[in-house]
């Protein structure tokens, strides 16, 4: 604990008392007086120090700064009353990877659909593949009236799997995922998909992302999460806005859009939806470029991608937990 203003007074608080009541001036009748307001002072100093810092932090935790959130409302809850909702919102980036890394990453017993995401994206590099990473804070998220707190989670995700091996539906298998300690709802929901969970801390704790008021770069935000354990697992990203569009809205749709697995047993079919009033009000997305770095399950060594390009945005969305991965055979992801 550092030593600040208050503690110092109370440590010099008796010494001066005692230079004061002896030096001559002070031998009087007024010694008695003295005294009294020396021990009041000291009393209220004393009081004053452990309602600050020790009373006030019971509740609230080491810290007595408030974060408070700058995420939208859920405008869909009143709408879909029997649904898990909720807004994400915070940065989504394409990461191109060499498709053979890719193969090698991804379970053998599951295909790559490489024809389809290059239907998507005619351009894209031969022999690469576009991994996801995403890093987002749920926020709003309700279902039968029922509300559960903020978290953030972030983490790498791979598209256009084939999952039912039909040479047709896209999966995206997520392995792995930081997310808010503490909270045993998110963390139990993810890991009953059999994700690699890593209880973590974020940074900001209570928003996708903050700004980095002294980069000379327009629009410069940061987020970053660490594993509780040391060293287990983290993921930060540094993006800047652009004018450059190198993947268009409808990639991200369509990938965002996927049936999500991680064990192959149970499917999660999250429907983000791109036109509602937290996406479509202006300059609500953001077109951005910049550096993620990311210690995370199926990569064996710390990653950093440079010239990631991505979306910052904002979108409510619908959530179907826990169904049969097979009920998806045929599914059509947003685009």
């Amino acid at each position: 604990m550092s030593t600040t203003f208050i503690d110092l007074a109370l440590l010099c608080h008796p010494v001066f008392a005692l230079l004061s009541v002896r030096h001559p001036k002070m031998q009087s009748k007024t010694s008695s007086v003295s005294l009294y307001y020396f021990a009041l002072s000291f009393l209220t100093l004393l009081v004053f120090r452990y309602c600050s810092r020790s009373y006030l932090s019971i509740p609230w935790g080491p810290s007595l700064d408030v974060c408070t959130t700058q995420d939208q409302s859920n405008p869909i809850a009143s709408l879909y009353p029997g649904n898990a909702t909720g807004t994400l919102n915070g940065t989504v980036a394409v990461v191109p990877i060499p498709l053979a890394l890719a193969r090698q990453l991804i379970p053998s017993q599951y295909g790559i659909l490489e024809h389809a995401y290059r239907d998507l994206l005619p351009s894209f590099p031969r022999g690469m593949y576009p991994a996801v990473v995403q890093a987002l804070h749920d926020h709003d998220v309700q279902a039968f009236g029922y509300k559960i707190p903020d978290f953030s989670r972030s983490g790498v995700e791979f598209p256009f799997v084939d999952l039912l091996n039909d040479n047709y539906t896209s999966f995206k298998w997520a392995p792995s995922l930081l997310m808010s300690a503490g909270h045993d709802i998110a963390l139990k929901g993810a890991m009953d998909y059999g994700t690699n969970v890593f209880a973590a801390t974020f940074e900001p704790t209570c928003n996708a992302y903050k700004s980095v008021s002294k980069s000379k770069k327009l629009g410069t935000t940061f987020s970053g999460a660490k594993s509780l354990e040391t060293g287990a697992a983290s993921l930060s990203t540094m993006f800047s806005s652009t004018e450059e569009e190198l993947f268009p809205l409808h990639f991200f749709k369509n990938f965002t859009n996927q049936p999500t697995f991680a064990d192959g047993k149970t499917c999660d079919n999250m429907i983000r939806l791109f036109n509602t009033s937290v996406t479509t009000a202006p300059n609500r997305i953001e077109r951005v470029v910049g550096t993620v770095k990311a210690k995370l399950p199926p990569f064996s060594t710390e990653q950093e991608w440079r010239n990631v390009y991505g979306l910052r945005l904002d979108t409510a969305f619908i959530e179907n937990n826990y169904l049969p991965c097979e009920n998806f055979r045929g599914y059509s992801s947003a685009d």
